[in-house]
């Protein structure tokens, strides 16, 4: 094989380029507290500060240590911003404040620090990536328990749930990692001396955490993930920078995964000379394109995954050829495949695999696994590989050929008398073509030398016998026999490689649609259902989706709407609830059940699952291929949906809670103001009274008698109207609906208003309007509120002026005034309740509650009222209510 002039990775190029612009990350990683990651990062970034580099510390913390606290010298310390919390003050980082310093490095302690309510960012590691995003450098420690990939497996080391962790896709794009590690006994000593924490907290501390085989599991973990991130950044770099492989810098396993029954095997094997070599392991799957649609790699390359190894796919035409490319890109030493069973032929001339990458692989170590001793791995780890179903027994694929050839045959005896005998090869041929799309080439190849031979003996003269007389024969042996080579070469993969673009376009098709359908749909419950119509579609059998419920698996929807997993079944589907595989029919764990259940995961963790009946398709029924990539597929595009629908309620929640702490405290400062000011004034005019009422006038006591009641009157309307509001939003006004005269009732409550405020109300309204079925009770207090809105805003002597009037199907009243009116930016925000214009300090008293009442009030009766503002001059202000004749 030539070797042609590599390129650059571009996924490694575009990696790069994402970086440019982003400030770097450096992260000091220890394998527990205290073994001196704050202390080291300290200690180096005095020495650049001393080399002039601009070094502010944002957040450091010490724990009481003194050689901790002494490191940190004449370094810039940001100050903390405090932030209430049940009753404490704590002090966290400032990220503002950061922000505005724009230090070249900012040290930043405890990555996987949670912030206290009220910060920007729920985690300390998002306000990292936003201090990036802007630029800036930040240095940063955490405890490799931290890790969120490990953290069951830390919880079953020490016993110890740790709370606090990071994505690791963080750890993964920093731009260094510097282990900071001493040995277990060393820091098992510092705990005693009271290096680490307080006496009282070391003792308990040894008693559980700090234990020596806890600490040596979690030094090997720190170890083994700075060693994974070292060789994956060599990896970058030879990508990156197209340098052939391998670097004998690191051990790492390539299994190569085929679609027999050897593959669990291999991997198994190749798992365990990962282990062996703590070495990261790769399986590689190579897909052909002209590959039988019936080769399935899905069971293999799921159990690869269960593996924690990185799986890849790759299509190509050369085989050998693009093992190799991968193992020299991802930097592989170790290959591992099983011999399989090539045929006698392709032994003797050395076209096997194995052969082709013993010549090209001079780089790397070969392990090739005898096929028994691969099936003999997988049958002792216990691998079961769902059996496949054919169409159609092996046997029958062989008595097909000469019922081909027989049909063909019979064409023939039909066009004899029309077709010269030359013409009737093209029949045979067609049979030959047929042979090889349909069923195999060696089908096909015995096909041909049945149809020559019975072209041959029936049709070529002389006929009845099986002769070539003439140097037509010849030819006509010669060309029959090319074609036919020439078929069998091609026509296979080519019908093979159709048949499987038919079948991804229609998976990429069915995908397409039910991304769409996902996508549109409304609530929680429709995206479910959704979800299950789809997977029926797919998989051709019942299935429903369940959702976790307290800790226990619950069905949310099914198709059909009586599916239902029995409780045998329910068993596997707690175990993928708690697990992180698929379990039940056509799996190893749990096998004996009906159904099938697979996870639907997001980055949060288990969402639901979806079970599958696949005892409905047979025994030893398994989804193969394509539907099951694609019911794979589609699943993930489903916990994306879900995860959307969860985050947009959960910020709906948020939302709702935002805007009821902003009414309650808009309620709390309206009852400090407007229930203080009406019983200060009557308050004063009653100790008035009772002090000095003697010495009065009788024209003072009036006066004060009057400033009381009126405060009285002011008192009650805004008592009344909290209630009104509290009502509408609690949705318990219900509208008694008679027939009313809007215009008897205007102008009645425009007298009214008119006599309690001493100024005229102007009515016009239009003669003849037809009554309307509304609440007259409503409908009074709305009119009266307008009123006293329109009287209270507008000018001392202005004028205020209400009108009804018949507009097409609705009937409209309108209040208007020629006070300042309301700017423009806010007329959307005069219903809402306890707003108020900004007027200055001599703004009349009020509570905003009127105009809110205002539209709950209209809404409930069926109509909806708007402002406009300003009319004439940059003044005035004209509220408009609009129902339906």
């Amino acid at each position: 094989m030539g070797e042609e002039p590599r390129r650059p990775d571009p996924d490694a190029l575009l990696a790069a380029a994402a970086r440019e612009g982003r400030g770097r990350l450096k992260v000091f990683l220890g394998a527990a507290p205290g073994v001196g990651k704050t202390f080291e990062m300290l200690g180096e970034a005095r020495q650049r500060a001393a080399g002039g580099a601009d070094i502010v510390v944002g957040l450091v913390e010490t724990h009481g240590r003194a050689d901790t606290a002494a490191q940190l010298g004449t370094l810039e310390v940001l100050p903390r911003v405090a932030r209430p919390y049940r009753g404490q003050v704590i002090e966290e980082f400032d990220l503002d404040a950061a922000l505005a310093r724009r230090p070249a490095i900012l040290l930043l302690d405890e990555l996987a620090h949670t912030n206290a309510p009220g910060s920007r960012h729920n985690k300390r590691w998002q306000d990292v990536e936003e201090l990036r995003a802007a630029g800036i450098e930040v240095w940063t420690t955490m405890n490799v328990q931290h890790l969120r990939s490990l953290s069951d497996k830390v919880a079953r080391i020490t016993g110890v749930r740790v709370a606090e962790t990071v994505p690791d896709l963080v750890l993964a794009e920093a731009d260094a990692v510097e282990l900071v590690d001493i040995p277990s006994a060393e820091l098992l000593q510092r705990l005693r001396d009271g290096k680490v924490y307080r006496p009282d907290q070391a003792a308990r501390a040894l008693k559980g955490f700090f234990r020596e085989g806890n600490l040596a599991a979690l030094r090997e973990m720190a170890l083994r993930r700075t060693a994974e991130r070292v060789d994956a950044d060599v990896t970058g770099y030879m990508r990156s920078n197209a340098i052939s492989g391998p670097w004998p810098s690191g051990e790492r396993v390539l299994a190569l995964i085929g679609s027999d029954e050897a593959a669990e095997g291999v991997l198994w094997q190749a798992r365990r000379l990962a282990d062996a070599l703590r070495a990261p392991l790769v399986a590689l799957h190579v897909e052909r394109p002209g590959a039988p649609a019936s080769d399935d790699p899905a069971a293999a390359l799921r159990l690869a995954a269960s593996m924690e190894a990185e799986v890849e796919t790759v299509v190509a035409g050369d085989l050998p050829r693009a093992v190799l490319e991968h193992a020299r890109a991802h930097n592989a030493t170790q290959i591992v495949m099983g011999r399989g069973r090539p045929s006698r032929l392709r032994r003797m001339l050395g076209r096997t695999l194995a052969a082709a990458l013993l010549r090209g692989a001079g780089d790397f170590t070969l392990h090739v696994l005898p096929a028994a001793v691969a099936r003999g791995e997988a049958a002792r780890a216990g691998a079961a590989r769902p059996g496949r179903r054919r169409a159609l027994p092996h046997w029958l694929d062989w008595v097909a050929v000469p019922a081909v050839v027989g049909l063909a045959t019979a064409i023939s005896f039909t066009l004899d008398s029309l077709v010269p005998e030359g013409g009737l090869g093209m029949v045979y041929l067609a049979a030959v073509v047929a042979l090889a799309t349909w069923i195999g080439p060696m089908q096909a190849l015995l096909g041909a030398v049945l149809s020559f031979s019975a072209w041959n003996f029936l049709f070529l003269s002389p006929r009845y016998s099986l002769t070539i007389s003439s140097a037509q024969d010849v030819m006509g042996v010669v060309v029959f026999a090319a074609v036919a080579l020439l078929l069998l070469g091609t026509t296979g993969n080519l019908g093979r490689s159709v048949t499987a673009a038919r079948g991804r376009l229609f998976a990429l098709r069915r995908l397409v649609d039910s991304a769409r359908k996902l996508a549109g749909a409304g609530s929680g419950g429709d995206l479910l259902l959704v979800l299950a119509q789809e997977a029926e579609r797919v998989a051709g059998c019942p299935v429903c989706v369940l959702m976790p419920l307290d800790g226990e698996p619950v069905p949310r929807a099914a198709v059909p709407i009586d599916a239902e997993p029995d409780a045998d079944s329910m068993a596997a589907a707690r175990w993928v609830l708690g697990g992180a595989r698929r379990a039940g029919a056509g799996t190893d764990t749990l096998p004996g059940v009906a159904w099938q259940f697979r996870p639907i995961r997001t980055i949060r963790g288990h969402v639901g699952l979806l079970g599958i009946r696949l005892a409905s398709l047979g025994e030893n029924a398994a989804l193969e291929g394509e539907r099951d990539r694609l019911l794979d597929a589609i699943l993930d595009q489903a916990a994306v949906a879900i995860e959307r629908s969860q985050l947009m309620e959960e910020q709906a929640r948020h939302a709702a809670r935002a805007e009821t702490e902003t009414l309650r405290n808009a309620l709390l400062a309206s009852l400090g103001h407007d229930l203080r000011t009406p019983l200060t004034g009557i308050r004063g005019a009653l100790e008035t009274l009772r002090t000095a009422g003697p010495a009065l006038s009788p024209e003072t006591r009036e006066d004060l008698l009057q400033a009381a009641e009126e405060e009285t009157v002011r008192l009650n309307r805004y008592l009344s109207n909290i209630l009104d509001i509290v009502r509408l939003e609690e949705q318990q006004v219900r509208p008694r609906r008679e027939a009313v005269e809007v215009a008897e009732a205007l102008e009645a409550t425009a007298d009214r208003a008119a006599r309690g405020s001493g100024r005229p109300v102007r009515v016009t309204a239009t003669a003849l309007l037809p009554p309307v079925q509304l609440d007259p009770v409503l409908l009074d207090q709305v009119l009266m509120n307008l009123l006293d809105n329109a009287l209270k805003f507008s000018a001392p002597h202005g004028t205020v002026t209400a009108a009804a009037r018949r507009e097409g199907a609705n009937l409209t009243i309108t209040v208007e005034d020629n006070g300042p009116g309301i700017p423009p930016e806010q007329l959307s925000q005069v219903f809402d309740p306890f707003f108020r214009v900004r007027r200055g300090d001599k703004a009349p008293a009020g509570s905003g509650l009127g105009l809110a009442i205002c539209r709950g009030l209209t809404e409930a009766m069926g109509g909806r009222i708007t402002a406009e503002s300003p009319l004439r001059d940059g003044r005035g202000t004209r509220l408009v209510l609009r129902f339906p004749l």
